[in-house]
Parts: C-alpha cells; structure tokens; sequence
C-alpha cells in the first residue's frame, strides 16, 4: 500500500472544511488535483470514504472513524512541536538534584529562587541522600548534578568546587560565651558539645584541632544532621561548631553564630556526570550557588 501524507492531508482538509472546493482552497490547489489525490486514497484503501450524491460529499461511517484516527495522530504530533519549540526556550525542563540533606536546607533554597526567576517554565527535582548512596547515585548517573561536602573522587563523575568558608561556632543566645565576638578552641574547655556523627569528616576534623590543642570538651550527644545540631543547641543542650551555611539558615530564635579563632575550612562540591546528557540548567544552579556564596 502507497499511501503517502499528502493523501491523509488531503482527506483531514476534505472532512474539516466540508467540500472539495473548500479543501482546495484551505490547501491553496486545485480541485481537480484534490479530487484525484482523494480518489487515489480510496483506491489504495480499497473501499470508499465518501457517498457522492449530486456532486456532494457525503462522509461514510469508515470515513468518520479514520478521521477521529487522524486527529489524534495531528494532536500529538502539534504537541510534539510545541514540546521541541519549549525545550529550546528552557520551558518546562526538568533539573534533578541530589544533594546532602544539609545543603538542600542551607544552601539551595536561595539558588532556587534565582534559577527559577530567570526560568519560570524550569521544574526542580531534588533528592536528599548522604554517602555513600550518594556518590553511588552520582556514578550511576542519574542526576543532572550533585551537591555534596569535601567530595572525593567518584567513578564517572567530575568534581567542580562551588564554594569554601569556615566553620563556626553555635550557641544558645543566653549562653555566657554569646558575648564573645570571636570563639578560640580553649573558650570549649569543659563545655558540654553537641556533635557531628562519628564518620562525619568534619566531626573526625574539629576532633583533631582540640586533640592538637588539648581542649576537652564533655560530649554528649551527636547526631547526623547538621539542623539538628543547631536545635540541640537552641534547646540549650551544649555548643557545637557546624558549617556556617546551615549555622545562618538556622540563626535567630534563641540561637547565635560566631567565628572561631581558627580556620576549619568548609567546602561544597559539585558533582557532574560524565556520561549523562548535559542538562544547561545544571550550569545556570551552580552559577547561582556560587554567587550565592
């Protein structure tokens, strides 16, 4: 069977506008031309579309259902345009995220918001995970980008710094070390702390510097999360020295922030997979989180 498209647009223009002649007229040919291309298509079909009755047409029952056939298949096909036409703009594209359950609190939200007021159409998705489902995530290459601390090297991902700064001190508002502009590592000396978890790499490093400078401190109570360290403290249940993103989203409300006499550099990574489509949204959120910072 030789059916070709001129022949389906031939018969979509004849049942839309009602007659041959107005089809001809809305596809700018001649009747004649239309007429036998229509004809054509019957032939090839092997049975009639249209009741010819005094030079009129007349749409037969088959007619009918393979219309209804043509207009989904043209529906789909205009939203497959307009589809094409919106990814061109960054309309409706989607960025997956996975990032540290920290920085989905601390650092993206004000990212977002600059994402999304250049790229109102944008749709985000983020998932919080934490190593080593993480990294195993990122190398299997499921999301368009990865945020993570101190990252180190993934199987096919590249690691892109985003930004640096030190950690800080948090305490409670009407604690008497509040007063203090500056914290030094002695000002903890039998303080009771609230900690990171012990395979935290920031918890294994702030350990060390008061090791090093032998501080002892009474430790108590540790936990994952960043946030729930700065409600630890909130609640008065010791001091603790966090990341100074999560320390601003959480400040306030009982809860004060100071720098340490010593530097304990924080960093945030980006991870990119390597053998994944580059999604351009991806470069605009990292290009926010880094002007953020």
């Amino acid at each position: 069977m030789d059916i070709q498209h001129r022949h389906i647009e031939v018969f979509r223009a004849v049942m839309t506008a009602g007659s041959v002649t107005a089809a001809a007229q809305l596809l700018h040919t001649s009747q004649p031309t239309l007429s036998r291309d229509l004809a054509r298509l019957e032939q090839l079909l092997g049975y009639a579309l249209f009741e010819r009755e005094r030079g009129r047409l007349k749409a037969t029952a088959r007619a009918r259902a393979l219309f209804e056939e043509v207009e989904r298949s043209f529906q789909g096909l205009g939203r497959v345009i307009e589809r094409a036409q919106a990814l061109g703009r960054d309309e409706d594209a989607e960025l997956t995220v996975l990032s540290l359950p920290a920085l989905s609190h601390a650092v993206l939200p004000d990212a977002l918001a600059t994402l999304l007021a250049s790229h109102p159409g944008a749709r985000v998705d983020i998932t919080p995970a934490e190593p080593p489902l993480l990294d195993a995530w990122m190398s299997e290459q499921r999301f368009d980008l990865g945020l993570a601390e101190q990252a180190t090297p993934v199987p096919g991902v590249r690691i892109e710094p985003v930004l640096e700064a030190d950690e800080v001190a948090v305490l409670p508002a009407s604690h008497p070390l509040a007063a203090r502009e500056r914290l030094a590592l002695a000002d903890f000396a039998g303080q009771d702390f609230i900690s990171l978890a012990t395979e935290d790499p920031y918890r294994r490093e702030i350990d060390a510097r008061f090791d090093a400078a032998r501080v002892a401190r009474r430790l108590r109570v540790q936990t994952h999360s960043a946030v729930a360290v700065c409600e630890l403290v909130r609640a008065g249940l010791g001091l603790a020295i966090v990341n100074p993103l999560t320390a601003q989203a959480c400040a306030g409300d009982g809860l004060v922030v100071r720098p340490l006499g010593v530097s304990i550099p924080y960093r945030v990574s980006a991870l990119m997979p390597l053998h994944r489509p580059a999604q351009p949204l991806a470069g605009a959120l990292l290009q926010a989180l880094r002007a953020r910072g």
